[in-house]
């Protein structure tokens, strides 16, 4: 059974840093590209970073470029996400997910497995 379990999230103030983490089980991670995606209330799902199977390819929606970083540990099952100079508008819940296939995927239904979510709050 796969499962793709996020922590790291919380209530910050605009401006702070988090790190998001996305642990895998069930699966061979290394044969999976991972993504972050968040879904603020009333929104869709919207892409934030996606990184490929060996770490070495990344890709940020315009949105969080420049401000996020995503990374993984092959050797952990991991993939992480470092948010820095949060701002209000990137509250909402931040979700990972496992694509298969020869590139970066950019849209929810090109992923094939998900996690519960954790929610990341920045107050003014």
């Amino acid at each position: 059974q796969v499962q793709l379990v996020e922590s790291g999230g919380g209530l910050v103030q605009a401006g702070d840093s988090l790190r998001l983490s996305c642990a895998a089980s069930g699966l061979t991670f290394t044969g999976y590209d991972m993504g972050w995606f968040r879904q603020a209330p009333g929104q869709e799902r919207f892409f934030v970073a996606a990184i490929n199977k060996s770490g070495t390819v990344t890709y940020y929606g315009n949105s969080v470029k420049g401000r996020f970083t995503i990374s993984r540990d092959n050797t952990k099952n991991t993939v992480y996400l470092q948010m820095n100079s949060l701002k209000p508008e990137d509250t909402a819940v931040y979700y990972c997910a496992a694509s298969s296939g020869a590139r970066l995927k950019l849209r929810t239904t090109e992923y094939d497995y998900w996690g519960q979510g954790t929610q990341v709050t920045v107050s003014s």
